[in-house]
């Protein structure tokens, strides 16, 4: 018998409640799937280009066993990621995606009476993180340059806050936090918080100003954990592989509290063959690299059509239309015209909306630009 809207079932049966406070988590709003040979999906940030030859030949030959469980420990993509990232073994911790890895993190750092302290706007799955913690959501609003507002994140800790997020290239906003700010940030923070640095982006960034000395932070900040994944420059979304990086100790704690066999023996054998060096790491740095001139190119032209106060610029593979009440009207737009793209609306944690649009293809990106034209044009009117 199927159940009906209510407390119980048709036949009178109760059914079990959940728990309080999980009716307020906020449900994650995926980009938008459109279906058709002329669709165009520019609304979820993934690598326009597939998988290399070398890597899907790996996963082809690796399905023979999928009857059996993948390494539970993912010890050969640990050690490979340590040796990629000259840090220990005991410093990683793989998942699914980042965004698995950063739900562990919070349920090992974070709970009922703690505070999580986030930029926002900032990658949509944070609050839902907190929230499943059971953690109290402190989100703090970007500056009016879409960056982080590192003062008032550092202002906004209190004695009950035990995490704090950043996001760097920001999503949906693209921008990148500078070296040097992070340094003297990350030493005003309180050593008992735990810091969540999600670069999920970060192959992208080219602003020298940007790059961040991983190894050199880790060893002087032993409260700093870096989120990765293969998701977006490895081409790998399909298969749902992150990883952390993070002093020892953090590390085993956020180990405990990930789901056991999380990453699968495919997603496993993908990333190990994505991280071979030599020719497989010169075409993936060619595919990001052909997306970064992607990316300029449509800033470049996205400049030209909506204006230099609307496009914001990006170190990631995504840009931002600062088209605030325009938003829905543009994304309609997009839609009729068979494109994609990712509104944000206002809320009460920040006034202002735009559209996230994603770097795809070169003939993607042409469609996006003849139908953002054509709004232009229309917006003129």
């Amino acid at each position: 018998m199927l159940a009906t809207p209510g407390d119980g079932y048709a036949g009178g049966m109760s059914i079990p409640r959940p728990v309080e406070g999980l009716a307020r988590v906020p449900a994650y709003v995926p980009g938008k799937r459109l279906v058709g040979e002329q669709a165009v999906k520019l609304s979820s940030n993934e690598n326009p280009y597939p998988a290399l030859p070398s890597v899907e030949l790996a996963v082809a030959q690796a399905a023979k066993q999928v009857n059996r469980y993948p390494d539970l420990a993912a010890i050969e993509l640990t050690q490979a990621l340590a040796a990629h990232h000259q840090v220990q073994p005991d410093q990683v911790v793989v998942g699914t995606g980042s965004s698995g890895v950063l739900y562990a993190a919070l349920q090992a750092f974070s709970g009922p009476g703690d505070e999580v302290v986030f930029p926002w706007r900032s990658f949509e799955a944070y609050p839902i993180a907190v929230a499943v913690a059971a953690a109290r959501a402190v989100p703090v609003p970007l500056r009016p340059d879409w960056h982080h507002d590192l003062p008032a994140l550092l202002a906004a800790c209190t004695p009950a806050t035990r995490v704090m997020l950043l996001c760097s290239p920001n999503n949906p906003t693209g921008t990148a936090i500078g070296a040097q700010q992070l340094q003297t940030f990350l030493t005003q923070v309180p050593e008992k918080v735990l810091v969540v640095l999600d670069q999920a982006y970060v192959e992208f960034i080219t602003d020298p100003q940007a790059q961040l000395p991983v190894e050199a932070l880790l060893a002087v900040h032993p409260n700093l954990l870096l989120l990765r994944t293969f998701s977006k420059a490895y081409g790998l979304a399909g298969l749902r592989v992150g990883y952390a990086i993070a002093h020892p100790q953090v590390a085993h704690a956020v180990r405990q509290a990930s789901v056991p066999f999380g990453v699968s023996g495919l997603a496993q054998v993908a990333a190990l063959a994505s991280l071979q060096p030599g020719a497989v790491q010169q075409e993936l740095n060619q595919r990001v690299q052909q997306v970064v001139l992607e990316r300029e190119r449509l800033h470049r032209e996205l400049i030209a059509l909506l204006g230099r106060q609307v496009v914001v610029g990006s170190q990631a593979n995504y840009c931002w239309l600062a088209l605030e009440q325009s938003s829905q009207l543009f994304s309609q737009h997009c839609l009729q015209a068979q494109v994609a793209v990712r509104p944000f609306a206002a809320d009460s944690w920040w006034p202002h909306a735009g559209v996230r649009v994603s770097v795809g293809s070169g003939q993607e990106n042409d469609r996006l630009l003849q139908v953002a034209s054509t709004f232009a044009v229309a917006a003129g009117e």
